[in-house]
């Protein structure tokens, strides 16, 4: 018997319109909003505790010191229960201004354990499930959190050593978080409207902060400690939801290319049963499906076209980015004398600004086409709001505007960067043999750019003490924005 080889090649063709169709009626599901709440919320949660630290600051300072802690109604279980180690006599520092360059140094530790893991985590996240991954990293952080900054005050355990060991691991867990969250996002969502997608999702991290930041001043009345017990918890719950909710890919559930193809070459198959050359064929769609499970190497996936260029790039904007996330409240406290809840609250502004920018900036890069286009201009739109940002008088209002505009110029090209241009980077057509690759790609960039902050936090400080005057970390900011 004998099959016309015309009519094998109309059935495909009208198989493909079969499964495409569908799709194009409903471009997302239920499920894609799922994905963008779960991701956003657990990332968001991971900021929030990393936020609620640089909020505290100044009162873990205080316990640090000799200096009896101005929090106005303590609550503490050793004031109840006699099982404290009684070493409050032991402080680390004589006054809090000592205790800076530390703060600066557990910031430094955290960045540089956090971006060592992000490469780590990006291989990782291409070579098991997400969401394992991402709930263990999750879990982990809330236990480390945990005995760094509650345990450790209700039994006053003031040792340096305590404090780096669990920041250390703290960075290692939370670096699970962004790799596995961009590479879900990214097998749900394609190109076409990613800009103003991942715009308003990557402001993840900027809701996290301004939540955290409201943690921080709800409970600093009673302990910087309670604080990081909410987050604590609230990040247990969060793992445990995410854990039997989130479905990391649409071929999971067969919605996905995968299953499409599976489809064509069984049809196929079945059709053109007696044609030697077209089941060979059918025999490599089938291989070549396969193939695309296998991940991408790490040293290969740096060598990608675009990725070691914006890593370097990142790594300069998330120093200044991260930056004001860990110093902004400090600096406002130190320099004006505000409340320290005052400072935490009017320092979200920034992260405000951050939202804006991504979210605005994402949108452009999609009508334009391009990317770069809208992340240029906007850093050099930067550099004189933060020549103006130094020298600010003591004036909330007028601090507030300039914190906003400034995270629009700072917080929005770093959002996109991290989010949609990385996502792109990971999923270009070079790839085509190696579906398996935006969480390697991601931890590269995120990784990169996380030394860069890293390296400021320990800059800062000494830069601070060295000349006395905010300016002058200013100045930093502005030569590593051009």
């Amino acid at each position: 018997m004998h099959t016309n080889i015309n009519s094998i090649r109309e059935t495909n063709e009208d198989i493909d319109a079969q499964i495409v169709q569908p799709r194009s009626k409903s471009r997302y599901t239920f499920y894609h909003l799922s994905t963008f709440l779960l991701t956003f919320i657990s990332y968001a949660m991971l900021h929030a505790a990393r936020k609620v630290f640089s909020n505290v600051k100044s009162t873990m300072a205080e316990e640090w010191s000799a200096l009896p802690n101005q929090t106005l109604n303590p609550i503490k279980p050793d004031d109840k229960i006699s099982f404290s180690l009684d070493l409050e006599s032991t402080r680390l520092y004589n006054s809090p201004n000592d205790a800076t360059i530390f703060l600066g140094v557990l910031d430094a530790v955290f960045m540089f354990s956090y971006s060592t893991g992000l490469f780590i985590s990006g291989i990782l996240g291409d070579r098991f499930d997400l969401r394992i991954v991402l709930c263990l990293g999750m879990v982990v952080t809330s236990i480390v959190i945990f005995l760094f900054g509650v345990l450790s005050e209700w039994l006053h355990i003031y040792s340096v050593a305590w404090y780096v060991s669990f920041w250390i691991l703290n960075g290692l867990a939370q670096s699970t978080g962004w790799p596995c969250v961009v590479a879900i996002m990214g097998n749900w969502f394609g190109k076409e409207g990613r800009g103003l997608i991942f715009g308003v999702w990557s402001a993840c991290a900027s809701v996290g902060n301004i939540f955290g930041a409201a943690l921080a001043a709800t409970f600093l009345t009673y302990g910087y400690e309670y604080a990081f017990l909410v987050c604590c918890v609230l990040l247990i719950c969060c793992a445990i939801i995410c854990f039997f909710a989130i479905i990391p890919a649409p071929e999971d559930i067969g919605l996905g290319k995968k299953e499409n193809h599976a489809v064509i070459s069984e049809t196929t198959a079945a059709v053109v049963n007696d044609d030697d050359n077209v089941n060979e064929e059918t025999e490599l769609i089938t291989k070549t499906d396969q193939s695309t499970n296998k991940p991408i190497t790490f040293w290969r996936a740096w060598f990608l076209p675009g990725v070691f260029m914006y890593s370097i790039c990142y790594a300069c904007l998330k120093l200044v980015n991260y930056s004001f996330f860990f110093w902004l409240p400090f600096y406002l406290h130190s320099k004006f004398s505000w409340q320290e809840s005052d400072a935490d609250l009017l320092s979200t502004l920034y992260d405000v600004g951050g939202i804006i920018g991504g979210i605005v900036g994402g949108l452009l890069s999609d009508l334009i086409g391009f990317r770069s286009i809208v992340v240029v201009p906007t850093l050099l739109l930067a550099i004189p709001t933060l020549f103006i940002f130094s020298g600010l008088p003591n004036n909330k209002a007028l601090n507030g505007f300039i914190m906003t505009v400034t995270g629009v110029f700072i917080g929005g090209p770093a959002n996109m960067i991290s989010a949609a241009i990385t996502a792109d980077l990971g999923r270009q057509e070079v790839l085509a043999a190696s579906d398996q690759a935006l969480s390697t790609v991601t931890g590269i960039v995120d990784g990169t750019g996380s030394f860069g902050a890293a390296i400021g936090q320990v800059l800062i400080p000494v830069i601070q003490k060295q000349w006395n005057d905010w300016r002058f970390v200013f100045y930093f900011f502005v030569l590593m924005t051009f």
